[in-house]
């Protein structure tokens, strides 16, 4: 009996299906698993894969990897099944063999298809959602029975009247003219012998629904359709094919109106009509791809927690919890022809429902009732961005009767994050409700208003986040191949995947970076080369169109950018006017993309792009510096985030510099009243700039601020989600005048990201973190810190937490990897294996610091007891309104000594307050 368990959790490509892999598109399938618990010092040199398709073949390999291998046997055919099985060897002792897993190959050809698209008749944009149908003849002895299917628009397939799957909105959004997906259903158990009813629910989806800003419809295409092969297979091994051809035919149903932004319209009083023939479409079949990430599904149901009635006499309810989905509401003893109305809306502003953020987005449902049964209401052709709903046409609403249903991405939850901050974790979770609300088949960047587009800018700076919290490799490996196939000829990326924009010419920098940027992200937290190798000819593509709008000088300048998008600075009503200057941005962007290109190259074995990029990356950082940076460290516009961009990117070549950025970046935070002050661009730079140049205490200080704006002001204003804007919601309860007003973006939340890695102390140091680096950031702000992030290898886990003292350092080692540890106390980091590792070191925080006595402004600013102390006084006094302003008067005195900070921030002459205020500060320095 060997002491080394045997392999868990053995998985195909990306698919983390919880049972058999159906469908997948690839007929040499990739295999990963993980080793549960091993001996002290095991190291994998060898493994063994049997694959079964009928008889069994052992492939031994030695090698010491384990995720994402290459598949050993022979490719798999269309619709093949096999069998899988693991074992693997540390030194002469083999595992056991793992528990088997089932793989089936989906349709792997266009050829593979014999059903055709079917379309009903005279059903224009605006008609009620039709059913399709069609009706197979089964014999009695089958023992295997697989649905393929697909549809332009979105999908409910029902089989002998039983839902089929559990998928909502299918086939999802891809670029339909280039790729369209199908999906694969066990339908085994809902056949029968003889007449079997196939019955699809079309709607109106993002193929023929509203998407995008500009009131378009019918992006993608004008007929709704379906295509559908039923294959059976009998005992004898004989396969039986039915398919959706011009025997189907289509009536329409109860639903009036569908519409992804507007919501669906139901009436419970129509039957379905009279079922005439379809139209056969001369669709192109080649078009037809496998999943490579989970569907979308019901993820949770979220109770209602309040009914309210408003002040103008409308009834409310509160979920508690701003999600994305729809209501379900049952009702009872309505009359025939009653109406219930439901709206949908994230905020409430005045007490009543705050729909302005909307735009033109109605996010109604509408049922009229066929009697007084009771029934359940739902909208399955839609989905809302929503905490509250205003429900009319229902008299006697109960909490009970709602329910809110959560509808996203099916994504395998990966990472956790917790501290002793209340607000830091509630904040943390806003992150993640977040982003669940936003993979809906693609990440997108609202879901609520007329836009819910896959802005390119948001997940390129998300990415990180994201793939910690949730597996994210197949979902995003999904959106990429939909990149590549949009990206223009000249190189440009589109603003939005899929492109419903149309721009011409979309060149901009940090939006178009996710070419480059979101693949590598994949490859660091899971990797996967092949990812790398696919998308390198996009990647290659937008540095080059980068190089070539930056011309001979290596200097992107001019043309539209969206720059440091929603930099707090900037008006409401014009989010371009960001203190950054755009070119700066554009220019390191260039030089950072070249970088990663570079390293792409490499990795995939192409040494001479490597070294072609590497060096287009280091010209362009010596033209950076040469062009935006002084050689005393200031940068262009001199804005947190240039300065950020510059020290986190390698741009400033001099220790002198990166030491001056590094300190005139702090002196930013430090007169903004520890505010954030970045965008998009800058913001998840932001701490990693001020930790790394030697501020770890001002990071932390702008992490924790509550003032506005800031990461945790949302949350003390009851947000659930991450806002769009800093302040989308001003301090009085009003939503932001801006028309750009969501209460469900994920882009600031990408600070989440820096929280994993150096709050908790967890990041990958290798690829699939077969390295783990182990480096928090201790502070005196938190006394407990943790993370814990499934890994390919396994479950890796920090945790940290100051008593007595002491500081307390746990970490948790997956089979297959190591971690570094920088252990407090200690000069150089500790190398340690696979299992839990526990070390106890003197505290350096047990105590505060006192204020120097020969103390700067700039000292006493740093010291937080002190600059509470004044900064309270000083509002008391009524010499400032907030410690914002008082921060803010004191920019050019940081260098002045403390006792000088009245006179600093007092007009002209002292006033009777300013006396008040410098006795307090005598009192204050006198006590240090």
């Amino acid at each position: 009996m060997s002491n080394l368990a045997a392999p868990t959790l053995l998985r195909f490509e990306h698919r983390t299906d919880a049972g058999p892999v159906l469908g997948i598109g690839t007929a040499t399938p990739r295999l990963s698993w993980q080793v549960p618990t091993a001996p002290a010092g095991y190291a994998q040199t060898a493994y063994e894969v049997e694959i079964s398709t009928g008889t069994a073949q052992v492939y031994t390999v030695e090698s010491p990897d384990q995720v994402l291998v290459p598949w050993p046997g022979d490719p798999l055919a269309s619709r093949q099944s096999a069998q899988v099985r693991v074992r693997v060897r540390g030194g002469d002792d083999w595992s056991e063999w793992s528990e088997p897993a089932t793989v089936e190959a989906g349709l792997l050809s266009a050829t593979d298809w014999t059903a055709r698209f079917v379309s009903p008749r005279d059903n224009s944009y605006g008609s009620p959602a039709p059913l399709l149908a069609g009706v197979a003849d089964l014999p009695s002895d089958v023992v295997k029975a697989r649905l393929y299917a697909t549809a332009h628009g979105v999908y409910v397939p029902e089989l002998n009247g039983q839902r089929v799957g559990d998928e909502e909105l299918a086939p999802g959004w891809t670029a339909y003219q280039y790729r369209l997906r199908y999906q694969t259903y066990d339908v085994t158990d809902l056949v029968r012998a003889g007449e079997n009813s196939l019955e699809f629910l079309v709607g109106n989806g993002w193929y023929r629904g509203r998407l995008g800003f500009r009131d378009q419809k019918e992006v993608y295409g004008t007929h709704l359709a379906v295509l559908a092969q039923l294959e059976v297979t009998t005992a004898d091994g004989t396969v039986h094919t039915f398919g959706t051809d011009d025997t189907w035919t289509a009536r329409e149903s109860a639903i009036t109106a569908d519409d992804l932004y507007d919501g669906q319209s139901t009436d419970l009083r129509r039957t379905p009509g009279e079922a005439k023939p379809v139209d056969v479409l001369d669709a192109d079949l080649n078009l037809l791809v496998a999943p490579d990430g989970p569907p979308v599904r019901i993820t949770e149901v979220v109770p209602a927690v309040e009914i309210t009635t408003s002040p103008s006499g409308k009834t409310l309810v509160d979920f508690g919890q701003n999600v994305v989905g729809r209501v379900r509401l049952t009702v009872r003893g309505g009359a025939e022809g009653d109406e219930i109305v439901v709206r949908q809306a994230e905020v409430l502003e005045n007490g009543e429902l705050g729909v302005r953020p909307l735009r033109t987005a109605k996010a109604t449902d509408t049922y009229i009732l066929a009697g007084p049964d009771e029934v359940t209401l739902d909208s399955p052709l839609t989905f809302h961005g929503f905490r509250y709903a205003e429900v009319t046409g229902v008299p006697d609403l109960q909490l009970a009767d709602l329910e809110a249903v959560v509808v996203g991405s099916d994504l395998r939850r990966t990472g956790w994050f917790e501290s002793s901050h209340e607000l830091l974790n509630r904040f943390h979770e806003n992150v993640v409700w977040g982003m669940r609300g936003n993979f809906v088949d693609v990440p997108t960047d609202c879901p609520q208003r007329d836009e819910r587009l896959g802005w390119t800018g948001d997940i390129q700076v998300f990415s990180p986040t994201a793939s910690f919290l949730f597996d994210t490799a197949g979902f995003l490996t999904n959106w990429l191949a939909d990149l590549a196939a949009e990206q223009q000829k000249d190189g440009s990326v589109p603003f939005v995947i899929p492109d419903v924009l149309k721009n011409d010419g979309p060149a901009t920098a940090a939006w178009g970076d996710a070419a480059t940027i979101v693949p590598w992200v994949i490859y660091e937290r899971t990797g996967d080369a092949e990812v790398l190798e696919r998308q390198l000819p996009s990647m290659r593509a937008w540095v080059d169109k980068m190089a070539a709008l930056a011309g001979d000088d290596l200097l992107w300048s001019g043309g539209f950018q969206f720059g440091d998008w929603l930099d707090p600075t900037a008006p409401p009503d014009n989010p371009f006017r960001a203190k950054a200057d755009p070119d700066v941005i554009a220019t390191a962007h260039l030089a950072r993309s070249a970088e990663v290109v570079a390293k792409a190259a490499e990795i995939v074995g192409q040494a001479d792009l490597a070294r072609e990029y590497a060096d287009l990356a280091a010209r362009v950082r010596q033209a950076f510096a040469a062009e935006y940076a002084t050689e005393g460290g200031r940068v262009l516009s001199d804005a947190a985030t240039t300065y950020a961009l510059a020290l986190q990117w390698a741009l400033l070549p001099t220790e002198t510099q990166r030491s001056r950025a590094g300190e005139r970046l702090a002196d930013l935070v430090r007169t903004s009243g520890f505010r954030i002050s970045t965008g998009f661009v800058g913001t998840p730079l932001m701490a990693d700039a001020l930790a790394d140049s030697g501020h770890p205490d001002l990071a932390y200080r702008l992490l924790l601020q509550t003032g506005c704006p800031s990461w945790l002001y949302a949350v003390t204003m009851g947000a659930t989600t991450v806002w769009e804007r800093w302040d989308s919601m001003l301090p009085d309860g009003s939503i932001n005048p801006g028309q750009m007003t969501s209460f469900n973006h994920y882009a600031l939340g990408a600070v989440a990201d820096w929280m994993h890695r150096r709050v908790a102390g967890l990041a990958a140091g290798d690829p699939a973190y077969r390295t783990i680096v182990v480096r928090p950031l201790f502070t005196s702000h938190l006394t407990s810190a943790a993370a814990k992030h499934l890994t390919p290898y396994g479950e890796a886990a920090v945790s940290w937490s100051r008593s007595d003292g002491q500081i307390q350092l746990s970490v948790t080692v997956p089979v297959g990897a190591r971690a570094q540890v920088a252990v407090p106390g200690q000069s150089e980091p500790v190398e340690v294996g696979h299992g839990t590792h526990e070390w106890t070191a003197e505290d350096p925080y047990g105590e505060t610091p006192a204020l120097p006595a020969d103390a700067t402004i700039r000292q006493l600013m740093d010291h937080e007891p002190s600059w509470d102390t004044i900064a309270t006084a000083a509002r008391e006094a009524e010499v400032v309104a907030d410690d914002a302003e008082l921060a803010a008067r004191l920019e050019r005195y940081l260098e002045q000594p403390a006792d000088q900070l009245v006179e600093a921030v007092s007009p002209r002459g002292f006033t009777r307050s300013s006396e008040e205020l410098q006795a307090k500060l005598d009192a204050l320095l006198d006590t240090n």
